[in-house]
């Protein structure tokens, strides 16, 4: 199953409702569970380059089945998934991924965050997915 097209814009209005309470600028992805882009937001003024780190977020979560700072977490040099980040065309290793579940668990697509610190991306991208279930 994949994420509705209202469904992520449910996810990306609570992502930004987050933000604004956190007082900062994002750029906000949702892609469905086969990793394509379903939809996306860039707030007024928010940093042009977290575009794409914010869409590879969302594809990083949903590839690997877990938040994009787990992936980070095991490609630390000496770890299981040292330099994994140079595969599928780029991951990003650092949090602002999170997958999204439908109401019976199973993953129906993945959220990506970014603009601001990691603590916040993580925390936007978590608000997004949760207003989904």
């Amino acid at each position: 199953m994949n994420i509705t097209l209202a469904q992520a814009e449910k996810a990306i209005e609570a992502a930004k409702a987050k933000a604004t309470e956190l007082k900062t600028l994002m750029n906000i992805a949702i892609v469905d569970s086969g990793t394509n882009l379903v939809a996306f937001a860039h707030m007024d003024e928010a940093w042009l380059g977290s575009i794409d780190i914010a869409q590879r977020k969302a594809r990083t979560a949903r590839y690997f089945n877990m938040p994009s700072g787990e992936i980070g977490k095991l490609s630390q040099p000496g770890g299981p998934l040292y330099n994994i980040e140079h595969s599928n065309g780029g991951l990003i290793s650092f949090p602002g991924g999170v997958l999204i579940k439908g109401n019976g668990g199973e993953i129906i697509g993945a959220i990506g965050v970014s603009g601001d610190s990691v603590e916040n991306d993580h925390a936007v991208a978590t608000a997004g997915a949760e207003a989904v279930k």
